[in-house]
């Protein structure tokens, strides 16, 4: 029973976790960008808002960061953005990771991990889906070749409430 539970628990955690839990308001917070732009939470209310948390050293993280640019152009008009939070010590870094994959989307520096433990992100990469109204609707941790294509849904589903 115990290893019943455990590879249910593990499932849910690769693939989502708070699908079924009632919404819970996102903690607002405030980060800068390589370039010195403060980007501020709460300033995307009224958007869908996918938090990737990510770091350089991530293998997994190599893989999805890159594809989630092409995610937030698909639904840009409809009202979907997404934010790259990293967690490396260095923010050269940082950047120098974000341009190496090419990523396309805001890179936010979290270096002290204050916003990553506001969030109990507790492995690499994490995303948090955010709907319109500010509240989380979903957690992804881990990441799975075409994990993506759970998160489209779940995004088309925010972008129609």
């Amino acid at each position: 029973m115990r290893a019943l539970v455990f590879s249910f628990l593990l499932g849910v955690a690769l693939v989502g976790g708070a699908g079924a839990a009632a919404p819970v308001p996102a903690p607002d917070f405030t980060l800068a960008t390589p370039e010195g732009r403060n980007v501020r939470l709460g300033e995307q209310r009224g958007q869908v808002v996918l938090l990737n948390f990510w770091a350089s050293w991530c293998g997994p993280c190599r893989q999805e960061a890159p594809r989630l640019g092409p995610l937030a152009e698909r639904y840009r008009q409809a009202g979907f953005v997404v934010l790259g939070v990293n967690i490396d010590d260095d923010p050269r870094k940082a950047a120098q990771t974000a341009a190496r994959w090419g990523l396309t989307v805001p890179v936010l520096l979290d270096a002290d991990k204050a916003v990553s433990r506001l969030y109990a992100v507790d492995s690499m990469p994490s995303s948090v889906l955010i709907d319109r109204d500010g509240r989380i609707r979903q957690r992804y941790r881990g990441y799975r070749e075409g994990a993506e294509q759970a998160y489209e849904q779940d995004i088309r589903e925010l972008l129609k409430e």
